[in-house]
């Protein structure tokens, strides 16, 4: 293809479906002192809470796993990870640890919260 080429403008295909947590974040290249080429993910920073919308809270019982939740109020245990980013800790085991705590269940900010939009 020629750098004049319009497909030139389209972005790379992500290697991640777009359920993914990684999908979108760019792939790099650190060369090694041999000269080899390792590709690795850039870093994939947390949204902020501006960045989310609410879609409900729950209180943890015992037995909750991050998966069981984000099947139950996002429909998929692939998106636990969902769950942890609107609940920043640095082990996705902390977020159901403790019976007790109340956690945020949410969406991107894109995508609008129930009630919204339907009237």
């Amino acid at each position: 293809m020629t750098a004049d080429n319009p497909l030139n403008a389209l972005p790379a295909p992500s290697p991640y479906p777009l359920t993914s947590r990684y999908h979108g974040i760019p792939v790099a290249l650190h060369t090694e002192p041999d000269g080899r080429q390792v590709p690795y993910l850039k870093r994939r920073l947390l949204p902020g809470a501006d960045g989310l919308t609410a879609l409900a809270e729950h209180t943890v019982s015992a037995g909750d796993r991050p998966d069981l939740l984000a099947y139950r109020y996002l429909g998929s245990a692939d998106q636990w990870w969902r769950i942890a980013d609107a609940n920043p800790v640095l082990d996705p085991r902390e977020l159901t640890a403790t019976p007790g705590r109340r956690i945020t269940i949410a969406l991107p900010g894109a995508v609008p919260g129930p009630g919204v939009g339907n009237g």
